[in-house]
């Protein structure tokens, strides 16, 4: 090569070309971000397609879950007539167990013959575990139907038989204490004409606890459960026109001193609702208690005697030390339970103790009963049940959001790093 001449620069040519190369991509960025809005619409309509779906697919789940929950239902409902004593005790328990979590007045209606009929054979031919299985079905089966007008009779077709079970002391103990509380239940829900006679059978039991010194722990949860049922009923009625069949402030001062904490705790609850009654009406002062019958709530509310189990004395303090405190404040409980998005509010002792019967029967589903029985809400005044759909579209609204959201963020990326290859490719 002559001299003088110089060599092409190799080097400053790709440069070039690599710029021009990214000037060209730089000139397509536009119809990239095009196409980049483009995709993001085609995935959120893909999203939106793939919720119709997911959303069929959960109602076919649904509907596949109901369709086997009536046929194990029917299943057991079945069993409550087969010859083996113990396959009649389990498809009792089985039922009573969906009764609980499960409230479907439709279906019962349709099979309410069935079941009354069962129950019935039960309590007369039954064995004992049976007896006290069907008692309870009894109480949730009056539950389920409350707010139905076949549920009332029912009830009437139960409650002699569920009556004479109490009454027959060579019935065992367990299925005649099932049975007040379903003689209870019953009366208050469905047939209110029978109140009477369920106090007087109550009240014929637990009065034995005044003249009883000793008596075993079954005989006193029988008496007791006797006990808290006439508390409940007693509620239903005007304190003035049973002035005579109420407890003198010295027999409750007996039941006080008993020494099952059973028959105090029943006691107890018995108190507040008597003088929460009394103070409602005018010229009632007869029922005030006195400072000595006080002192004897004091005591059972800082009873810390060694002799009686440590679990037993705690409950007995945190239950008297309310009840103190009412007796002598007159201040009304102030209860809050959470149960989905609502609140319960329990500022009476009256609601308090309703609302601890329907715990009895009803167990771990309570809280279920509370959203959607209308019974279960009539009786605790929750008011009509919320709008299920509204809070399903609020859910599902969310999740649009969320989507957006995400799609949103991936546009942002993206064009913060198209704008950052445009300032490096500028600087070189």
């Amino acid at each position: 090569m002559p001299r003088g001449k110089r060599r092409p620069n190799q080097h400053h040519k790709s440069t070039t070309d690599t710029l021009a190369g990214k000037g060209r991509d730089l000139d397509m960025s536009d119809d990239e971000s095009y196409n980049d809005n483009a995709s993001v619409i085609s995935n959120l309509s893909c999203s939106t397609s793939n919720e119709e779906r997911s959303c069929v697919a959960i109602d076919e789940t649904d509907e596949s879950q109901n369709d086997a929950f009536e046929e194990k239902l029917s299943d057991a409902i079945d069993g409550l007539s087969q010859k083996s004593a113990q396959g009649r005790t389990l498809s009792f328990e089985a039922v009573c167990n969906i009764f609980c979590k499960k409230y479907i007045p439709d279906y019962i209606l349709n099979r309410r013959m069935t079941i009354t009929d069962s129950i019935e054979r039960a309590l007369k031919k039954g064995g004992d575990n049976e007896k006290a299985a069907a008692a309870n079905l009894a109480s949730l089966l009056c539950i389920q139907l409350g707010a139905l007008d076949m549920a009332e009779h029912s009830c009437q077709e139960l409650l002699p038989i569920l009556m004479f079970v109490v009454n027959d002391e060579s019935v065992p103990l367990l299925a005649r204490e099932k049975c007040c509380l379903a003689i209870t239940l019953l009366t208050f829900i469905s047939c209110n004409e029978e109140i009477d006679a369920a106090m007087q059978l109550m009240r014929n039991l637990w009065r034995r606890l005044l003249h009883s010194t000793t008596i075993s722990p079954s005989i006193a949860a029988l008496y007791s459960a006797a006990l808290s049922s006439w508390s409940l009923l007693l509620s239903t009625v005007s304190i003035r026109n049973s002035s005579a069949i109420i407890p003198t402030l010295a027999e409750l001062s007996t039941l006080l001193d008993s020494t099952h904490l059973e028959v105090r705790m029943a006691t107890g609850e018995l108190i507040t609702v008597l003088l929460e009654m009394a103070r409602d009406c005018e010229d009632m002062d007869e029922y005030e208690p006195d400072e000595e019958f006080i002192n004897k709530l004091r005591e059972l509310a800082t009873d810390s005697q060694k002799y009686r189990a440590k679990k037993d004395r705690k409950t007995q303090r945190s239950n008297f030390r309310q009840i103190l405190h009412y007796v002598e404040l007159d201040e009304p409980p102030n209860i809050q339970i959470r149960f989905g998005q609502e609140i319960l509010t329990m500022d009476s002792w009256i609601i308090k103790k309703q609302y601890d019967v329907l715990c009895q029967a009803l167990g771990s589903g309570m809280n279920m009963h509370m959203t959607e029985n209308d019974l279960v809400r009539d009786i605790l005044s929750l008011g009509p049940k919320l709008c299920q759909t509204t809070l399903l579209s609020n859910k599902q609204s969310k999740l649009e959001r969320q989507q957006i959201n995400a799609a949103n963020f991936k546009v942002r990326t993206k064009t913060r790093g198209k704008v950052r290859d445009k300032r490096i490719a500028f600087i070189d």
